[in-house]
Protein backbone atom coordinates (compact mmCIF):
# COMPACT_ATOMS: atom_id res chain seq x y z
CA UNK A 1 0.00 0.00 0.00
CA UNK A 2 1.01 3.52 -0.89
CA UNK A 3 -0.05 6.96 -1.33
CA UNK A 4 1.02 10.50 -2.33
CA UNK A 5 -0.40 14.07 -1.82
CA UNK A 6 0.20 16.84 -4.45
CA UNK A 7 -1.66 19.95 -4.94
CA UNK A 8 -5.13 19.35 -3.40
CA UNK A 9 -5.03 15.60 -4.99
CA UNK A 10 -3.62 12.41 -3.20
CA UNK A 11 -2.75 9.18 -4.89
CA UNK A 12 -3.82 5.73 -3.12
CA UNK A 13 -1.85 2.57 -4.52
CA UNK A 14 -3.14 -0.59 -2.20
CA UNK A 15 -3.15 -4.42 -2.97
CA UNK A 16 -6.04 -6.16 -1.24
CA UNK A 17 -6.64 -10.14 -2.43
CA UNK A 18 -3.88 -9.96 -5.33
CA UNK A 19 -5.60 -6.88 -6.68
CA UNK A 20 -4.23 -4.21 -7.37
CA UNK A 21 -6.16 -0.79 -7.15
CA UNK A 22 -5.12 2.80 -8.05
CA UNK A 23 -7.33 5.92 -6.60
CA UNK A 24 -6.94 9.33 -6.96
CA UNK A 25 -9.10 11.11 -4.03
CA UNK A 26 -9.60 15.01 -4.04
CA UNK A 27 -8.56 16.78 -0.84
CA UNK A 28 -10.92 20.22 0.49
CA UNK A 29 -9.62 21.64 3.55
CA UNK A 30 -7.13 18.80 4.58
CA UNK A 31 -10.01 15.76 4.51
CA UNK A 32 -10.46 13.70 1.40
CA UNK A 33 -13.59 13.66 -0.26
CA UNK A 34 -14.88 10.61 -0.47
CA UNK A 35 -17.86 11.23 -2.98
CA UNK A 36 -15.20 12.79 -5.53
CA UNK A 37 -12.74 10.13 -4.76
CA UNK A 38 -12.75 7.37 -7.76
CA UNK A 39 -11.94 3.87 -8.44
CA UNK A 40 -10.17 4.41 -11.48
CA UNK A 41 -7.95 0.93 -12.63
CA UNK A 42 -8.39 -2.58 -10.92
CA UNK A 43 -6.65 -5.29 -12.22
CA UNK A 44 -6.53 -9.08 -11.19
CA UNK A 45 -2.71 -10.00 -10.48
CA UNK A 46 -3.79 -13.83 -9.08
CA UNK A 47 -0.52 -16.34 -9.79
CA UNK A 48 -3.01 -18.96 -10.79
CA UNK A 49 -4.56 -17.02 -13.98
CA UNK A 50 -3.60 -18.73 -16.68
CA UNK A 51 -4.62 -16.74 -19.49
CA UNK A 52 -5.01 -12.57 -19.79
CA UNK A 53 -7.06 -12.63 -22.86
CA UNK A 54 -8.79 -16.00 -23.26
CA UNK A 55 -9.69 -17.27 -27.37
CA UNK A 56 -12.75 -16.38 -27.23
CA UNK A 57 -12.44 -12.63 -25.58
CA UNK A 58 -12.20 -9.61 -27.68
CA UNK A 59 -9.04 -7.39 -26.82
CA UNK A 60 -9.69 -3.57 -27.41
CA UNK A 61 -8.33 -3.18 -31.44
CA UNK A 62 -5.41 -0.62 -30.73
CA UNK A 63 -4.08 -4.15 -28.32
CA UNK A 64 -5.14 -6.54 -30.64
CA UNK A 65 -3.37 -5.00 -33.82
CA UNK A 66 -0.11 -4.68 -31.66
CA UNK A 67 -0.61 -8.36 -29.97
CA UNK A 68 -1.41 -9.36 -34.05
CA UNK A 69 1.99 -7.27 -35.37
CA UNK A 70 4.40 -9.01 -32.25
CA UNK A 71 2.91 -12.48 -33.48
CA UNK A 72 4.02 -11.33 -37.08
CA UNK A 73 7.48 -10.67 -36.06
CA UNK A 74 7.88 -13.55 -34.25
CA UNK A 75 7.14 -16.45 -37.01
CA UNK A 76 8.56 -14.33 -40.26
CA UNK A 77 11.74 -15.94 -39.04
CA UNK A 78 10.62 -18.75 -40.30
CA UNK A 79 9.12 -17.56 -43.58
CA UNK A 80 12.33 -15.68 -44.57
CA UNK A 81 14.47 -18.87 -43.67
CA UNK A 82 11.98 -21.06 -45.71
CA UNK A 83 12.70 -17.90 -48.65
CA UNK A 84 16.39 -17.83 -48.69
CA UNK A 85 16.50 -21.66 -48.48
CA UNK A 86 14.46 -22.10 -51.57
CA UNK A 87 16.13 -19.05 -53.41
CA UNK A 88 19.61 -20.33 -52.53
CA UNK A 89 18.38 -24.02 -53.80
CA UNK A 90 17.26 -22.03 -57.14
CA UNK A 91 20.62 -20.39 -57.94
CA UNK A 92 19.01 -17.06 -57.20
CA UNK A 93 20.40 -16.15 -53.84
CA UNK A 94 22.28 -13.05 -55.68
CA UNK A 95 19.15 -11.81 -56.81
CA UNK A 96 16.75 -9.98 -54.35
CA UNK A 97 14.20 -9.70 -56.65
CA UNK A 98 13.59 -13.34 -56.84
CA UNK A 99 14.04 -13.38 -53.07
CA UNK A 100 11.56 -10.27 -52.23
CA UNK A 101 8.80 -12.14 -54.59
CA UNK A 102 9.07 -15.33 -52.94
CA UNK A 103 9.03 -13.47 -49.40
CA UNK A 104 6.09 -11.97 -50.64
CA UNK A 105 4.59 -14.81 -51.77
CA UNK A 106 5.09 -16.75 -48.57
CA UNK A 107 3.60 -13.78 -46.32
CA UNK A 108 0.21 -13.51 -48.45
CA UNK A 109 0.11 -18.06 -48.01
CA UNK A 110 0.80 -17.62 -44.48
CA UNK A 111 -1.82 -15.04 -44.12
CA UNK A 112 -4.21 -17.06 -45.72
CA UNK A 113 -3.59 -20.23 -44.02
CA UNK A 114 -3.81 -18.21 -40.60
CA UNK A 115 -6.92 -16.53 -41.37
CA UNK A 116 -8.59 -20.16 -42.51
CA UNK A 117 -6.84 -21.77 -39.10
CA UNK A 118 -8.27 -19.36 -37.03
CA UNK A 119 -12.03 -19.18 -38.32
CA UNK A 120 -12.54 -22.91 -39.77
CA UNK A 121 -9.65 -25.42 -39.24
CA UNK A 122 -8.62 -26.42 -35.64
CA UNK A 123 -9.72 -22.98 -34.19
CA UNK A 124 -6.92 -22.49 -31.60
CA UNK A 125 -4.32 -19.93 -31.48
CA UNK A 126 -1.68 -22.02 -33.86
CA UNK A 127 1.26 -19.05 -34.72
CA UNK A 128 9.02 -12.14 -24.07
CA UNK A 129 12.17 -12.44 -23.71
CA UNK A 130 13.98 -13.53 -20.70
CA UNK A 131 12.84 -10.62 -18.48
CA UNK A 132 9.12 -11.07 -18.95
CA UNK A 133 9.58 -14.21 -16.76
CA UNK A 134 11.51 -12.25 -13.31
CA UNK A 135 8.40 -9.97 -14.20
CA UNK A 136 5.84 -11.94 -14.28
CA UNK A 137 4.37 -11.04 -10.55
CA UNK A 138 4.22 -6.78 -11.41
CA UNK A 139 2.21 -5.19 -13.92
CA UNK A 140 3.69 -1.84 -15.20
CA UNK A 141 2.28 1.69 -13.90
CA UNK A 142 0.84 3.50 -17.04
CA UNK A 143 0.23 7.14 -16.52
CA UNK A 144 -2.92 8.10 -18.10
CA UNK A 145 -5.74 10.80 -18.55
CA UNK A 146 -9.50 10.77 -19.40
CA UNK A 147 -12.05 13.13 -19.69
CA UNK A 148 -14.33 10.87 -17.17
CA UNK A 149 -11.91 9.74 -14.79
CA UNK A 150 -8.87 12.41 -15.04
CA UNK A 151 -5.93 11.72 -14.22
CA UNK A 152 -5.25 7.76 -13.52
CA UNK A 153 -2.61 5.17 -13.15
CA UNK A 154 -3.25 1.90 -15.03
CA UNK A 155 -1.30 -1.22 -13.85
CA UNK A 156 -0.75 -3.50 -17.22
CA UNK A 157 1.62 -6.38 -17.70
CA UNK A 158 3.17 -4.31 -20.69
CA UNK A 159 6.65 -6.20 -20.65
CA UNK A 160 4.54 -9.22 -20.37
CA UNK A 161 2.39 -9.10 -23.46
CA UNK A 162 4.51 -6.83 -25.57
CA UNK A 163 7.58 -8.45 -24.71
CA UNK A 164 8.52 -10.21 -28.11
CA UNK A 165 7.68 -7.05 -29.72
CA UNK A 166 9.87 -5.10 -27.18
CA UNK A 167 12.71 -7.49 -27.64
CA UNK A 168 12.66 -7.75 -31.28
CA UNK A 169 12.59 -3.80 -31.70
CA UNK A 170 15.24 -2.87 -28.83
CA UNK A 171 17.72 -5.12 -30.59
CA UNK A 172 17.35 -4.20 -34.27
CA UNK A 173 17.89 -0.64 -32.63
CA UNK A 174 20.73 -1.94 -31.33
CA UNK A 175 22.20 -3.32 -34.40
CA UNK A 176 21.20 -0.48 -36.23
CA UNK A 177 22.95 2.16 -33.87
CA UNK A 178 26.08 -0.26 -34.29
CA UNK A 179 25.97 -1.04 -37.98
CA UNK A 180 26.04 3.11 -38.31
CA UNK A 181 28.86 3.31 -35.16
CA UNK A 182 31.25 0.69 -37.62
CA UNK A 183 30.99 -1.78 -35.14
CA UNK A 184 30.54 -4.42 -37.57
CA UNK A 185 32.70 -5.08 -40.21
CA UNK A 186 31.34 -5.38 -43.79
CA UNK A 187 31.92 -9.73 -43.42
CA UNK A 188 29.71 -9.70 -40.26
CA UNK A 189 26.33 -9.53 -42.92
CA UNK A 190 24.10 -11.62 -40.64
CA UNK A 191 24.09 -8.60 -37.93
CA UNK A 192 23.91 -5.44 -40.01
CA UNK A 193 20.56 -3.89 -40.79
CA UNK A 194 22.49 -2.20 -43.96
CA UNK A 195 22.24 -5.83 -45.79
CA UNK A 196 19.07 -5.98 -47.29
CA UNK A 197 19.00 -2.03 -48.27
CA UNK A 198 19.09 -2.58 -51.84
CA UNK A 199 16.13 -4.98 -52.00
CA UNK A 200 14.36 -1.94 -50.28
CA UNK A 201 14.75 0.48 -52.89
CA UNK A 202 14.56 -2.35 -55.76
CA UNK A 203 11.16 -3.70 -54.42
CA UNK A 204 7.86 -2.68 -56.23
CA UNK A 205 5.39 -0.41 -54.04
CA UNK A 206 2.48 -3.27 -54.75
CA UNK A 207 3.20 -6.95 -56.06
CA UNK A 208 0.38 -9.47 -56.26
CA UNK A 209 1.45 -13.27 -56.26
CA UNK A 210 -0.46 -14.96 -58.64
CA UNK A 211 -0.57 -18.95 -59.82
CA UNK A 212 2.57 -19.88 -62.16
CA UNK A 213 4.45 -16.15 -61.53
CA UNK A 214 7.52 -18.19 -61.83
CA UNK A 215 6.83 -20.59 -64.95
CA UNK A 216 4.39 -23.19 -65.47
CA UNK A 217 3.35 -25.27 -62.96
CA UNK A 218 4.89 -28.58 -63.60
CA UNK A 219 4.81 -32.62 -61.68
CA UNK A 220 7.72 -34.69 -60.37
CA UNK A 221 7.13 -38.19 -59.47
CA UNK A 222 10.55 -37.90 -57.22
CA UNK A 223 9.58 -34.80 -55.63
CA UNK A 224 6.28 -35.71 -54.68
CA UNK A 225 7.48 -38.76 -52.84
CA UNK A 226 9.98 -36.49 -51.15
CA UNK A 227 6.97 -34.23 -50.21
CA UNK A 228 5.04 -36.95 -49.23
CA UNK A 229 7.43 -38.36 -46.21
CA UNK A 230 7.52 -34.66 -45.12
CA UNK A 231 3.64 -33.98 -45.42
CA UNK A 232 3.10 -37.54 -43.36
CA UNK A 233 5.84 -36.00 -40.56
CA UNK A 234 4.58 -32.50 -40.29
CA UNK A 235 0.85 -34.26 -39.83
CA UNK A 236 2.66 -35.68 -36.91
CA UNK A 237 4.03 -32.48 -35.76
CA UNK A 238 0.66 -30.37 -36.45
CA UNK A 239 -1.05 -32.83 -34.30
CA UNK A 240 1.22 -32.28 -31.32
CA UNK A 241 0.88 -28.38 -31.81
CA UNK A 242 -2.54 -28.69 -31.68
CA UNK A 243 -2.56 -30.25 -28.08
CA UNK A 244 0.58 -28.43 -27.12
CA UNK A 245 -1.61 -25.15 -28.10
CA UNK A 246 -5.06 -26.20 -26.37
CA UNK A 247 -2.56 -26.72 -23.05
CA UNK A 248 -1.25 -23.63 -23.09
CA UNK A 249 -4.27 -21.63 -23.74
CA UNK A 250 -5.57 -24.08 -21.00
CA UNK A 251 -8.38 -25.12 -23.03
CA UNK A 252 -9.75 -28.87 -23.69
CA UNK A 253 -8.00 -30.89 -25.81
CA UNK A 254 -8.91 -30.59 -29.39
CA UNK A 255 -11.54 -33.12 -30.20
CA UNK A 256 -11.45 -35.50 -33.63
CA UNK A 257 -13.17 -33.08 -35.79
CA UNK A 258 -11.06 -30.10 -34.71
CA UNK A 259 -8.13 -31.49 -35.25
CA UNK A 260 -9.38 -33.23 -38.84
CA UNK A 261 -10.42 -29.62 -39.95
CA UNK A 262 -6.90 -28.17 -38.84
CA UNK A 263 -4.88 -30.97 -40.79
CA UNK A 264 -7.32 -30.49 -43.92
CA UNK A 265 -7.33 -26.48 -43.92
CA UNK A 266 -3.03 -27.05 -43.86
CA UNK A 267 -3.46 -29.71 -46.50
CA UNK A 268 -5.39 -26.89 -49.02
CA UNK A 269 -3.25 -24.33 -47.90
CA UNK A 270 -0.20 -26.08 -49.45
CA UNK A 271 -2.08 -26.96 -52.43
CA UNK A 272 -2.81 -23.01 -53.32
CA UNK A 273 1.07 -22.58 -52.15
CA UNK A 274 2.34 -25.18 -54.90
CA UNK A 275 0.21 -22.99 -57.22
CA UNK A 276 1.56 -19.79 -56.44
CA UNK A 277 5.01 -21.79 -56.54
CA UNK A 278 6.29 -20.80 -53.01
CA UNK A 279 8.45 -23.77 -52.78
CA UNK A 280 6.97 -24.80 -49.51
CA UNK A 281 3.70 -26.30 -47.71
CA UNK A 282 2.48 -24.45 -45.01
CA UNK A 283 1.68 -25.84 -41.22
CA UNK A 284 1.68 -24.81 -37.59
CA UNK A 285 4.65 -22.92 -36.32
CA UNK A 286 5.81 -23.86 -32.98
CA UNK A 287 7.33 -20.67 -31.88
CA UNK A 288 3.54 -18.80 -31.84
CA UNK A 289 2.45 -21.67 -29.35
CA UNK A 290 5.00 -20.42 -27.01
CA UNK A 291 4.40 -17.22 -27.35
CA UNK A 292 1.00 -17.52 -25.91
CA UNK A 293 2.52 -18.94 -22.87
CA UNK A 294 5.32 -15.81 -22.43
CA UNK A 295 2.58 -13.38 -23.57
CA UNK A 296 -0.88 -14.87 -21.92
CA UNK A 297 -2.82 -13.87 -24.96
CA UNK A 298 -4.74 -16.59 -26.59
CA UNK A 299 -7.49 -14.84 -27.88
CA UNK A 300 -8.45 -15.71 -31.93
CA UNK A 301 -9.22 -11.87 -32.97
CA UNK A 302 -5.54 -11.77 -32.86
CA UNK A 303 -4.56 -14.87 -34.69
CA UNK A 304 -7.06 -13.25 -37.57
CA UNK A 305 -5.45 -9.70 -37.01
CA UNK A 306 -2.02 -11.47 -37.65
CA UNK A 307 -3.21 -13.19 -40.84
CA UNK A 308 -4.41 -9.85 -41.88
CA UNK A 309 -1.80 -8.48 -41.63
CA UNK A 310 0.52 -10.95 -43.10
CA UNK A 311 -2.01 -10.58 -46.37
CA UNK A 312 -1.20 -6.89 -46.36
CA UNK A 313 2.62 -7.32 -46.03
CA UNK A 314 2.60 -10.23 -48.75
CA UNK A 315 0.86 -7.42 -50.99
CA UNK A 316 2.89 -4.77 -50.64
CA UNK A 317 6.47 -5.21 -51.45
CA UNK A 318 8.10 -2.60 -49.58
CA UNK A 319 7.08 -3.57 -46.67
CA UNK A 320 8.11 -7.47 -46.94
CA UNK A 321 11.39 -6.39 -47.97
CA UNK A 322 11.85 -4.28 -44.73
CA UNK A 323 12.41 -7.72 -43.34
CA UNK A 324 15.02 -8.69 -44.78
CA UNK A 325 17.17 -6.00 -42.57
CA UNK A 326 15.85 -7.86 -39.46
CA UNK A 327 19.15 -8.85 -38.08
CA UNK A 328 19.76 -12.82 -37.45
CA UNK A 329 20.97 -12.48 -34.02
CA UNK A 330 17.91 -10.87 -33.05
CA UNK A 331 15.42 -13.12 -34.87
CA UNK A 332 17.41 -16.16 -33.38
CA UNK A 333 17.58 -14.83 -30.01
CA UNK A 334 13.57 -14.49 -30.15
CA UNK A 335 13.44 -17.99 -31.61
CA UNK A 336 15.53 -19.53 -28.07
CA UNK A 337 13.02 -18.56 -25.88
CA UNK A 338 10.02 -19.34 -27.92
CA UNK A 339 11.14 -22.96 -28.88
CA UNK A 340 12.10 -23.42 -25.19
CA UNK A 341 8.88 -22.69 -23.88
CA UNK A 342 7.49 -24.72 -26.85
CA UNK A 343 9.50 -27.37 -25.86
CA UNK A 344 8.42 -27.54 -22.31
CA UNK A 345 4.84 -27.52 -23.30
CA UNK A 346 5.07 -30.48 -25.16
CA UNK A 347 7.51 -32.40 -22.59
CA UNK A 348 4.82 -31.52 -20.04
CA UNK A 349 2.70 -33.94 -21.48
CA UNK A 350 4.82 -36.39 -19.99
CA UNK A 351 3.21 -35.73 -16.73
CA UNK A 352 0.33 -38.36 -16.99
CA UNK A 353 2.91 -41.01 -17.18
CA UNK A 354 5.13 -42.60 -14.39
CA UNK A 355 8.25 -41.11 -14.02
CA UNK A 356 9.42 -42.87 -11.40
CA UNK A 357 9.30 -46.51 -13.98
CA UNK A 358 12.37 -47.61 -15.07
CA UNK A 359 10.25 -48.59 -18.12
CA UNK A 360 9.50 -45.59 -19.09
CA UNK A 361 12.53 -43.54 -18.08
CA UNK A 362 14.61 -46.42 -20.48
CA UNK A 363 11.92 -46.10 -23.30
CA UNK A 364 12.19 -41.60 -23.18
CA UNK A 365 16.03 -41.77 -22.83
CA UNK A 366 16.62 -44.51 -25.61
CA UNK A 367 14.25 -42.76 -28.13
CA UNK A 368 15.74 -39.37 -27.34
CA UNK A 369 19.64 -40.43 -28.15
CA UNK A 370 18.46 -42.41 -31.09
CA UNK A 371 16.81 -39.26 -32.70
CA UNK A 372 19.38 -37.35 -31.74
CA UNK A 373 22.34 -40.14 -33.30
CA UNK A 374 21.00 -41.29 -36.10
CA UNK A 375 20.58 -37.43 -38.67
CA UNK A 376 23.96 -37.37 -36.97
CA UNK A 377 25.37 -39.96 -38.26
CA UNK A 378 23.62 -39.80 -41.78
CA UNK A 379 24.99 -35.89 -42.23
CA UNK A 380 28.56 -37.31 -40.83
CA UNK A 381 28.42 -40.22 -43.88
CA UNK A 382 26.28 -39.16 -46.48
CA UNK A 383 26.69 -42.01 -48.84
CA UNK A 384 26.19 -44.88 -45.96
CA UNK A 385 23.07 -45.68 -48.05
CA UNK A 386 23.63 -46.92 -51.00
CA UNK A 387 20.73 -49.48 -52.80
CA UNK A 388 21.09 -48.73 -56.09
CA UNK A 389 18.28 -46.37 -56.55
CA UNK A 390 18.69 -42.76 -56.20
CA UNK A 391 14.75 -42.11 -55.49
CA UNK A 392 15.10 -44.74 -52.93
CA UNK A 393 18.17 -43.64 -51.38
CA UNK A 394 16.44 -40.07 -50.84
CA UNK A 395 13.27 -41.68 -49.82
CA UNK A 396 15.46 -43.47 -46.77
CA UNK A 397 17.41 -40.00 -46.03
CA UNK A 398 14.32 -37.83 -45.83
CA UNK A 399 13.01 -40.64 -43.18
CA UNK A 400 16.14 -40.89 -41.27
CA UNK A 401 17.06 -36.79 -41.54
CA UNK A 402 14.27 -36.61 -39.15
CA UNK A 403 15.11 -36.65 -35.09
CA UNK A 404 11.30 -36.66 -34.33
CA UNK A 405 10.29 -39.17 -36.76
CA UNK A 406 13.29 -41.51 -35.65
CA UNK A 407 12.83 -41.27 -32.05
CA UNK A 408 9.20 -41.24 -32.37
CA UNK A 409 8.87 -44.23 -34.23
CA UNK A 410 11.29 -45.81 -31.67
CA UNK A 411 9.38 -44.95 -28.74
CA UNK A 412 5.83 -45.54 -30.39
CA UNK A 413 7.27 -49.54 -31.27
CA UNK A 414 9.03 -49.91 -27.40
CA UNK A 415 5.99 -48.41 -25.38
CA UNK A 416 3.42 -50.93 -27.50
CA UNK A 417 6.02 -53.75 -27.66
CA UNK A 418 7.51 -53.60 -23.70
CA UNK A 419 4.83 -54.60 -21.05
CA UNK A 420 3.35 -52.05 -18.75
CA UNK A 421 0.05 -51.00 -17.19
CA UNK A 422 -1.83 -48.47 -18.95
CA UNK A 423 -2.09 -46.44 -16.20
CA UNK A 424 1.98 -46.18 -16.13
CA UNK A 425 2.05 -45.65 -19.75
CA UNK A 426 -0.30 -42.19 -19.22
CA UNK A 427 -2.85 -43.98 -21.43
CA UNK A 428 -5.44 -43.80 -18.76
CA UNK A 429 -5.62 -40.36 -18.31
CA UNK A 430 -5.53 -39.86 -21.95
CA UNK A 431 -8.64 -41.85 -22.18
CA UNK A 432 -9.99 -39.57 -19.71
CA UNK A 433 -9.20 -36.60 -21.76
CA UNK A 434 -10.61 -37.80 -25.15
CA UNK A 435 -14.16 -38.24 -23.25
CA UNK A 436 -15.92 -35.11 -23.28
CA UNK A 437 -17.79 -36.05 -20.17
CA UNK A 438 -15.16 -36.46 -18.39
CA UNK A 439 -13.76 -32.88 -18.50
CA UNK A 440 -13.48 -30.89 -15.37
CA UNK A 441 -15.03 -27.86 -17.03
CA UNK A 442 -13.60 -25.49 -14.05
CA UNK A 443 -10.21 -26.39 -14.63
CA UNK A 444 -9.62 -24.61 -18.20
CA UNK A 445 -10.78 -21.05 -19.79
CA UNK A 446 -13.25 -22.69 -22.34
CA UNK A 447 -15.13 -26.20 -22.98
CA UNK A 448 -14.93 -27.79 -26.23
CA UNK A 449 -18.19 -26.13 -28.21
CA UNK A 450 -14.78 -23.43 -28.43
CA UNK A 451 -13.63 -25.70 -31.63
CA UNK A 452 -17.37 -26.00 -33.00
CA UNK A 453 -17.41 -24.15 -36.55
CA UNK A 454 -20.53 -21.82 -37.44
CA UNK A 455 -23.05 -24.05 -38.74
CA UNK A 456 -26.71 -24.30 -39.45
CA UNK A 457 -28.92 -26.68 -37.48
CA UNK A 458 -29.97 -27.86 -40.00
CA UNK A 459 -27.04 -29.41 -41.34
CA UNK A 460 -25.62 -30.62 -38.27
CA UNK A 461 -28.74 -32.50 -38.35
CA UNK A 462 -28.12 -33.86 -41.72
CA UNK A 463 -26.78 -37.62 -41.69
CA UNK A 464 -24.76 -36.56 -44.60
CA UNK A 465 -22.87 -34.04 -42.77
CA UNK A 466 -23.13 -36.08 -40.01
CA UNK A 467 -20.78 -38.52 -41.54
CA UNK A 468 -18.02 -36.13 -42.41
CA UNK A 469 -15.35 -36.49 -39.85
CA UNK A 470 -14.92 -32.66 -39.34
CA UNK A 471 -17.75 -31.76 -38.70
CA UNK A 472 -18.97 -31.22 -34.79
CA UNK A 473 -21.30 -33.40 -33.45
CA UNK A 474 -25.06 -32.00 -32.96
CA UNK A 475 -25.36 -30.44 -28.81
CA UNK A 476 -28.04 -29.49 -27.68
Amino acid sequence: MGSSEGDGYKLKCEKDNNVQIAALFEIENGVEDAEKGDLLVEVETDPKQHILYSARDHPPIYLTIFFGFQHTLISISGVMAVSLLVSDVTCANLDDDIKSTLLSSSLLMSGICTIMMSLIGSRVAAVSLILSLYLSHHNTPIPMWTRKKGFHIMWFPLHQVYSILIGILVGWFVCGVMTAAGAFSPDDKLARTDTGLDAIIKADWFRIPYPGQFGPISFSTSVFVGFLIGTVTSILDSIGDYYACAKMCNLPPPPAHSVNRGIAIEGFCSLIAGFFGCGHATTTYGGNVGAIGVTKVSSRDVFITTGVIYFIFGIIGKISAVFLTIPYPVLGGVLFVMYGMFIGVVLSNLQVASLSSSRNLAIMGTAILFGLMIPYWLETNPDAIQTGSATTDGMIKLLLINPNLCGGVLACFLDNTVRGTLKERGIEAWQKMIDEKAYDMEEFDGDVTIYDIPLPRFLKESKLFRRLPFIPPLRD
